[in-house]
Parts: C-alpha cells; sequence; structure tokens
C-alpha cells in the first residue's frame, strides 16, 4: 500500500475510490499527566505525550490502510492528520485520504 501527502503517484494514472480514515483517541494514565503537569511549569520536553501522540498516529493510519484495503485499493493519496484534545491528557488522532486504484496502462 503506498501511501502519500500529494494528490497524485508520479507515473501512475489514478482511478478514485473513496475517502478512507482512520482515528484513535489516546490517554496516559493519572500518574503520568500529574509528572507531565509539572514538566508544562518547569518547561521541556512532554515525553510520555509524544509517545503517546506518535502510537495513535500509527494506530489511527493502520485503521486508515485497513479500510482502503477493503475496498482493494492500491494506495491512499493526499493524507492528512489532525488531533484534538478530547480531555486532560487525551487527544483523538484523525488522519484521512482518498483510496485509489492504479489504471492499467494500455
Amino acid at each position: 500500500m503506498i501511501l502519500v501527502n500529494t494528490d497524485y503517484i508520479t507515473g501512475k494514472e489514478l482511478e478514485i475510490l473513496s475517502i478512507v480514515k482512520g482515528s484513535t483517541i489516546r490517554a496516559k494514565h493519572l500518574g503520568k499527566d500529574i509528572i507531565s503537569g509539572f514538566k508544562m511549569i518547569a518547561g521541556g520536553e512532554l515525553k510520555d505525550y509524544h509517545a503517546m501522540i506518535n502510537e495513535a498516529r500509527a494506530i489511527a493510519t493502520k485503521r486508515m490502510v485497513e479500510e482502503a484495503e477493503a475496498l482493494q485499493a492500491d494506495a491512499v493519496v493526499n493524507i492528512r492528520y489532525a488531533t484534538s484534545t478530547v480531555a486532560q491528557g487525551a487527544a483523538e488522532v484523525l488522519v484521512y485520504g482518498t483510496a485509489v486504484k492504479f489504471k492499467k496502462q494500455a
């Protein structure tokens, strides 16, 4: 499965199938949330949240790819990510794009 954030794939003619998406909501446990709260006061990278968002991005992307595979897509183009806070210490990651098939070359 080819995943790109452009609306084309060089050398391929594309047939659009459908928009596909994947999402997840992730949270860190209270202990990690308290430690991160101290970090926000003192400054510095919030490594636990960084790891949480990376994990969420991977899960959301996997779900989007599964949706594209169910359509027998060859690729997903024009991929975009969005993140929103749903509660203190919890975030939703949404990824979406256009599932496409490669047109046969004549």
